[in-house]
């Protein structure tokens, strides 16, 4: 990545028909994170990045309504969020995430690795999102991400958007949409906090059993670092 350091680990003649060329289906692309940016907090080793990519964004809305219907929302907004979530309805949203035509894309910072400290710690965040969101435009080039908002200033959502659209502005015939938006609005950025919450579990507590209901649709799961 290039504005902090941080890397990853014959004869006869035929006439064929004239193919007609591709054209790349749309995703929706759901973007949260797990963990905060602050270096040397006590407990705090990891920040997660995920992305829960489909091609219906409607199922996830169907699998949150549903859940809610269930269990009952986690917050008193109507909101479900997974560490204000029983166990047993974390396991039951990320198995019903899993059943869907979904795939999921993580980027994971090891904050401990990080050794050349930034004046403004959002930079972290703010190259882990790209990066993430890169991986996804790599694989599928017309995108319409939506992104929990984390930022109440216009000026810092800007900057957010213009550090992605940097990022990704080699990827020849990309088509991005970005968007950020409240998750209590947008039940597709419920469903990837619980994905991003399994996978925080899994670097910062150390268990995995949450992250093994939804492996099998975890298709990037990257560890970068400092120089």
């Amino acid at each position: 990545m290039r504005c902090c350091g941080l890397r990853s680990r014959g004869g006869s003649r035929t006439t064929e028909p004239l193919l007609e060329p591709m054209v790349e289906i749309l995703h929706y692309a759901f973007l949260d994170e797990s963990g905060g940016v602050a270096l040397f907090v006590p407990n705090e080793r990891f920040l997660v990045i995920a992305v829960l990519v489909t091609r219906k964004s409607r199922s996830l809305e169907l699998v949150i309504k549903r859940a809610c219907k269930r269990f009952g929302a986690s917050l008193a907004s109507g909101e479900m969020k997974a560490a204000h979530s029983a166990g047993k309805t974390v396991r039951w949203i990320l198995a019903a995430t899993a059943r869907q035509d979904v795939e999921i894309v993580a980027v994971v910072v090891d904050k401990r690795r990080i050794v050349k400290l930034q004046r403004d710690p959002e930079g972290l965040y703010r190259e882990a999102a790209a990066r993430a969101i890169r991986l996804c435009v790599e694989r599928w080039p017309r995108l319409d991400v939506t992104m929990d908002r984390r930022y109440t200033h216009e000026h810092l959502r800007h900057r957010l958007e213009w550090h992605i659209r940097e990022e990704i502005a080699d990827i020849k015939g990309q088509a991005v949409v970005i968007r950020q938006m409240d998750s209590v609005r947008v039940k597709g950025l419920q469903a990837v906090d619980f994905v991003a919450w399994a996978l925080w579990q899994k670097y910062q507590r150390g268990n995995d059993s949450y992250y093994q209901i939804v492996k099998d649709r975890v298709v990037v799961e990257e560890i970068i670092e400092a120089k």
